[in-house]
């Protein structure tokens, strides 16, 4: 209830701070299952593909890599498509990173959004602060003298509801943030990692 006299007493600035936490977290979730489902996914082919390339099986490869839609599969899918026209390393190389390349967007996807988000969370809680201690000072200014004092600490206290609010909107989604950027070059790492085993297995000179 307490949380409830706070919300409203901030006005309409703190329904947009809402609104703001509320697309900022769906954001969230969905690259947070994005991520998860890629690196599951990821770890898949990549254990399908290993003994392939051992037996230089290689159009059971490519094959594989046609088929499964994910950001490893369609980067390697590049390399071999070089290695079918037997090109050397440094060319299934290039077309490896030019496959990452591709697929770097999809993987940062929306991501960035959570920082401006909880910026914009911030600066519209002071907006809100900042307009409700003019509209403070404009009532006080025709108020009795002897209740100017009090007056002023109430408007002044609701006012600044709305920057805590902004606050605490902010801190969680630029925390998600951190977590999400780590967790992506986490899984940017592994794809990586994964290119380079994969361009050692096929490409021997």
């Amino acid at each position: 209830m307490a949380f409830v006299g706070f919300f409203q007493d901030g006005g309409a600035f703190m329904y947009i701070i809402l609104v703001v936490l509320a697309i900022g977290l769906a954001i969230a979730i969905e690259r947070f299952l994005y991520i998860v489902k890629t690196q599951s996914k990821t770890k898949k082919v990549w254990d399908q593909l290993v003994p392939m390339l051992k037996a230089e099986d290689y159009a059971r490869a490519m094959k594989l890599t046609e088929t499964v839609k994910t950001p490893l599969a369609t980067m390697l899918n590049y390399g071999f498509a070089r290695k079918h026209t037997n090109s050397p390393r440094q060319s299934i190389e290039s077309a490896m990173e030019e496959g990452m390349m591709e697929v770097m967007p999809e993987l940062e996807e929306r991501t960035h959004y959570l920082a401006t988000y909880a910026n914009i969370a911030t600066l519209l809680g002071l907006l809100g602060t900042i307009i409700g201690l003019i509209d403070a000072f404009t009532a006080v200014a025709s108020a009795d003298p002897a209740e100017k004092a009090d007056l002023l600490s109430a408007s002044i206290s609701v006012a600044m509801n709305t920057t805590a609010f902004g606050l605490v909107a902010a801190i969680p989604l630029i925390l998600i943030h951190s977590y999400l950027v780590t967790k992506t070059a986490r899984l940017v790492d592994n794809i990586e990692m994964a290119a380079v085993k994969c361009l050692n297995l096929i490409a021997k000179d």
